[in-house]
This record gives structure tokens, sequence and C-alpha cells, in this order.
């Protein structure tokens, strides 16, 4: 009994139910049930409970994460991009990197996977209860534009900085000015050794300084990102075009 009871305690504790959990003993005495029958129904019953609240609170991480689509690894086609290291990706899926503080930049043309894949990472990490924000490129620095120009840039950064992953989307998609590029070195420098960021771009390292507009900036960008960073490079076809190239090919 004492092995049920100590886990019937430990769930009140977990479930803020501290009434419930300095009254068990006075209600068990008085109880004519069998009390490791009583222990038994209130663990299974707090045990659904604790199970029924992390679910909630999984789906409404998710939610607040701003993901543009759900999707699982298991949804990735790996075969259609062979370039791709499946292990290093799964061994990514451990999210070892977060607790490490490390960041992953997927480099490759448009439509290939980068984002389905970083969306995976950080749909796996909000059900994990790790706090995460999915935001492009663009909007990111439009609100930290507005934020500047209210003389709310600290706050903006702060509050971009207290989630364990940020995923920025899209780096370089959009023409970017010297004025974005000292914004994206705050923040990243902000981040720097204490949270991970996952970056997707279509834009090579070497023409980072060119679509930045400062290659100074954009060295010192690049120096902290890729200090702790995994660099995932996807040379492969689009999957946008996959169906229509399949289409085509069949057709022949």
């Amino acid at each position: 009994m004492n092995s049920e009871y100590n886990e019937v305690l430990n769930n009140f504790e977990i479930l803020k139910l501290f009434k419930m959990k300095e009254v068990l003993i006075d209600i068990m005495n008085q109880c004519k049930t069998d009390n490791i029958e009583l222990l038994k129904i209130i663990k299974r019953l707090t045990e659904e409970e604790i199970r029924q609240r992390d679910m909630k609170a999984k789906e409404m991480n998710i939610k607040l994460g701003h993901f543009p689509y759900r999707k699982t690894i298991n949804m990735f086609d790996f075969d259609f991009q062979p370039g791709i290291d499946r292990n290093k990706i799964m061994d990514l899926m451990t999210l070892r990197f977060i607790e490490k503080a490390e960041n992953i930049v997927f480099v490759g043309l448009p439509g290939t996977g980068k984002t389905m894949l970083s969306c995976c990472l950080g749909i796996e990490a909000a059900s994990k209860r790790i706090s995460i924000y999915f935001v492009s490129c663009s909007v990111l620095l439009n609100d930290l534009k507005k934020a500047k120009y209210e003389n709310k840039l600290d706050a903006r950064l702060k509050q971009y900085c207290k989630y364990k992953l940020l995923i920025l989307d899209e780096f370089g998609f959009l023409p970017l000015n010297k004025d974005d590029a000292n914004l994206l070195f705050q923040l990243i420098s902000r981040r720097y050794e204490n949270k991970s960021m996952i970056i997707t771009t279509n834009v090579p390292f070497s023409k980072w300084g060119e679509s930045l507009n400062d290659p100074v900036i954009a060295t010192a960008i690049l120096d902290r990102l890729l200090h702790h960073s995994h660099i995932i490079q996807i040379d492969g076809p689009s999957y946008r075009t996959k169906d229509i190239v399949k289409e085509e090919t069949d057709g022949i």
C-alpha cells in the first residue's frame, strides 16, 4: 500500500490538489472500503487527469508555436531526397541540440523540404512542452522594425529570446537592407550560446554578405550562428513539382 499511497500523493501534488492530499489519510481511516482498492481507484483517476492535462498542454504549446502546418517526421519522403542523411535527421529529432543550445541551418533551393523538416523538429519539441516559435524572416523583421519605430525594440527582442527554440523560415527569400541586417544580428547575438535556432535558407553562406547588404554584419551573424550548428545541405528536387514531373514521365 505504501507505494500506491505515495504515488497518489505525488499525483495530487502534480495536479495541485493540495487539500485532497491533506485529507486523504483521514478519508482512508474513515472509509469502510478496502484501502488498497480505494488507492487503486484514486491512482487511476488522477493518472487519467494528469494524462488529459498533459495532452491539452501539448496541443496548446503546438498551437502557440504558429506552425504553418502540422507535419511529423514519418511524413517526410526521404526516398525522394536521398541526399539527406536520415540518421542525422533522426538524431536531431531526439532534441539534444536544444539541450546544448545548438542551431540547425537547412540550406537548399525552394521546395526541397527545408520548412517541412523544421516543422517536424519544432512540433516534436512543442509536444515535449519545449517553448518554441515559428516565424518567417520577413514577418520577424517587419515586427522588429515596427518595435524599433515605437521604441519597444528591446522588449520585442526579449520576447523572441524567451523561446528555447526559434525557427526562422525563408532567410534570403526577400531582399534585405542594412537595417534588417542589424536587427537580425541583435537577435542572433542575444540568443548565441543560450537558446537554439533553426534557420531555413536558399542562400549559400558565401552570398549572405550580398543578401544582407553588409558583408561585415553577415560575417558576424554567421560566426555566431554556425559556431554550434548542424548544417543540412539539401540538393535534391522540389517536392512541389514532384507530382507534375511524375505525370509527365508516366505520359512518355
